[in-house]
């Protein structure tokens, strides 16, 4: 298993480029990864790597030894794999990248199940809100809206993101509610920030009839975080408009009330993103498989629609 995990560290540094890149994606520090493959070098009897300060390129023999070990390196993982599963104890540590407030509301709740059933896997949930790079950063999967769909990587639709109208109920009564999206002008907005762009995010709205309005509020506060902006219109600073998966339980406890409830804007699906290996690892299959039921079941893509 040593020999295989010096291998790992080859392939792995000779894809990424760099041995800090390759160390981010399993999980071990730089210097490991550099020791890996030395001791690979040294049991070899080759020079794999070019080495400088901030360069790693292959030699001539690494280069040919790169495409064969890749491809070895590949079997043995679905071999692996496939053993763990025809065990029935798929094991490992999961890396899985979600949104924070996606992640504590929705899939956190879902752990005691899922570890009480799959007792050898290691949930490492990254809670971030960013579109993450699946291969790249060697995350085994995704669970968000607006990811890329590169070659290699499918998607489960889990819901769609709707986004909605809501204020407190302490600005409802200080300042009125609308009854129309050309009403939206007259009162304050909390805005939301796109914490990639940096741009104010704005969508249009859409009702049941087909018809579409903009939104046009009165920036009074702006932020870039969405669980944030909806602890503003807690206070009652103004009107927000964010996704139905940050205000269910506002809207169920009362601190927020839906405005315009016959529209709202679709900002597209909320996906679960993973590899589209044929034969894909044990501990990332039993996780889509348990997400994509356990979401159905208790009707997720139904609590979140706002149509």
């Amino acid at each position: 298993m040593k020999q295989l995990g010096n291998l790992e560290s080859f392939v792995r540094s000779a894809e990424a480029g760099s041995f800090s890149a390759a160390a981010r994606r399993l999980g071990l520090t730089a210097a490991a990864i550099s020791r890996n493959v030395a001791r690979l070098e040294a049991q070899l009897g080759l020079r794999l790597f070019h080495r400088s300060t901030r360069h790693l390129t292959l030699t001539e023999s690494g280069e040919r030894f790169f495409h064969e070990a890749s491809a070895g390196l590949q079997v043995l993982e679905h071999a692996l794999a496939n053993v763990s599963i025809a065990a029935h104890r798929p094991a490992g540590v999961l890396k899985v990248s979600m949104s924070p407030s996606f992640g504590a509301d929705y899939i956190v709740p879902l752990l005691p199940e899922f570890l009480a059933r799959f007792p050898a896997i290691i949930p490492d949930l990254r809670l971030e809100n960013r579109p993450v790079d699946l291969i790249q950063e060697g995350y085994d999967a995704a669970i968000g809206g607006g990811f890329d769909l590169p070659s290699g990587v499918v998607a489960r639709e889990l819901a769609r993101a709707h986004v909605i109208a809501v204020a407190s109920p302490s600005y409802i009564a200080r300042a009125g509610s609308p009854q129309a999206p050309s009403e939206l002008v007259e009162h304050d907005g909390i805005v939301l920030r796109s914490p990639s762009s940096g741009r104010i995010r704005s969508w249009p709205l859409s009702n049941r009839a087909g018809e579409h309005a903009p939104v046009e509020l009165r920036n009074r506060l702006m932020l870039n975080d969405p669980e944030s902006v909806c602890r503003c219109a807690i206070l009652g600073i103004g009107i927000a408009f964010v996704a139905t998966m940050n205000t269910v339980q506002h809207l169920r406890s009362g601190a927020l009330v839906r405005l315009l409830p016959e529209w709202h804007a679709d900002i597209g699906p909320i996906s679960l993103y993973f590899a589209g290996h044929r034969q894909l690892p044990g501990k990332t299959r039993a996780f889509v498989d348990f997400i994509v039921e356990e979401c159905a079941r208790r009707g997720l893509a139904r609590l979140l629609s706002a149509a």
